[in-house]
């Protein structure tokens, strides 16, 4: 977390690691995808700035708190309140609510479907990129 804000951190580096390979993993996405709210949408809204200004300022270089701080200089400085609302969305996203379905998919796209423990896309991820079994 940078800020006290999940998936922050994670976004910056899609954004650097696209700029220098050209490519994300499977799997992986990048911004905005038409039909299809992304973490890095609803991150860009909760601190309100534009994905590609954010690409644009993290691509000039700086930590991830620097970056942050941008953000919140040119969009919005969430309130501890606010961040912990938003924690606890993010934490809970694919379980139970609108986004179970495209978990669901995503799960079977990453040949996971069987996976009864996988039950938020933070679990899909923390398996995908190896941090759980």
């Amino acid at each position: 977390m940078v800020g006290g804000v999940h998936v922050f951190a994670r976004i910056l580096d899609k954004i650097r690691l696209f700029a220098k390979e050209g490519k994300l993993p499977d799997g992986y996405h990048l911004g905005y995808m038409p039909g299809n709210r992304t973490f890095d949408e609803r991150v860009c809204k909760f601190l309100g700035v534009d994905f590609n200004a954010l690409t644009k300022r993290t691509l000039e270089g700086g930590t991830d708190e620097e970056i942050f701080e941008w953000c919140c200089q040119n969009g919005h400085r969430p309130s501890p309140e606010q961040i912990e609302i938003w924690n606890g969305f993010m934490s809970k996203r694919g379980w139970n609510d609108a986004a179970s379905k495209g978990l669901q998919a995503n799960k079977l796209e990453a040949g996971l479907g069987d996976r009864d423990d996988i039950v938020t896309f933070f679990d899909l991820m923390d398996v995908e990129e190896g941090r759980a079994k």
